[in-house]
């Protein structure tokens, strides 16, 4: 977290109460070096705090998310990944096929930005996203 505000930190500056169920959500998606899914941050949680419950974690997320804290991003599979906005400049490619997903840098979706901006007037929200499709290897 060297150089900027941890989630803790940004939720106390906006007037949140840091109870011990939030502190445990934030540390455990601050403590990922990954995405990481509801399921995970309520199992990383109750290692520090046993009484914590699914529905404390998703409300916690939704704060965090709604707050612009959080990214929540669908990799596949039926479940959703959190990530800090602080770490999440970059995109993903996941392939359908063999469920592969790589990295890619902010940048490339920067000219769809704009073009949406200068076509249609839209301002895109293109903080951190999944573009599904199918990878070089199963392509074939």
């Amino acid at each position: 977290m060297k150089g900027r505000k941890g989630l803790l930190e940004m939720l106390r500056e906006r007037g949140y109460r840091l109870t011990p169920q939030r502190m445990m959500v934030a540390e455990a998606i601050e403590g990922s070096d990954d995405h990481i899914s509801a399921e995970e941050i309520c199992a990383k949680a109750r290692a520090k705090y046993p009484y914590i419950n699914m529905s404390t974690v998703y409300r916690t997320l939704e704060l965090l998310t709604e707050q612009g804290l959080v990214t929540e991003t669908d990799l596949g599979g039926g479940r959703l990944l959190y990530h800090p906005t602080g770490k999440a400049h970059h995109h993903h490619l996941v392939c359908r096929k063999c469920g592969q997903v790589t990295d890619i840098d902010a940048s490339v979706l920067q000219h769809l930005r704009n073009e949406l901006s200068v076509k249609y007037g839209f301002d895109a929200d293109l903080a951190h996203m999944a573009v599904f499709g199918t990878c070089q290897n199963c392509e074939g």
